[in-house]
């Protein structure tokens, strides 16, 4: 317990579960934009999905977390044909 009293005086805290359920989330949903943009030569949809997977390690707010993955998501949404 003195380790978590320790990590938390330095600043570290260990993210919510809401938030590692999102990270998860947007990260399988950036795994399929990113192979099915690889395999249809879609270069937007494969960005995307790479964006999908990476912005996570980016941001720390929860909140913050799940606008960013559902604009993502939107953008995928509007890149199909």
């Amino acid at each position: 317990m003195d380790e978590l009293a320790t990590l938390k005086s330095l600043g570290l805290e260990l993210p919510s579960p809401a938030y590692i359920v999102g990270a998860i989330l947007f990260g399988l949903v950036g795994v399929w934009a990113w192979y099915s943009g690889r395999r249809q030569q879609r270069p937007r949809r494969k960005w995307l999905g790479v964006a999908l997977m990476l912005y996570p390690y980016l941001v720390w707010q929860t909140g913050l977390l799940y606008v960013v993955g559902a604009a993502l998501c939107a953008g995928l949404y509007f890149d199909r044909d």
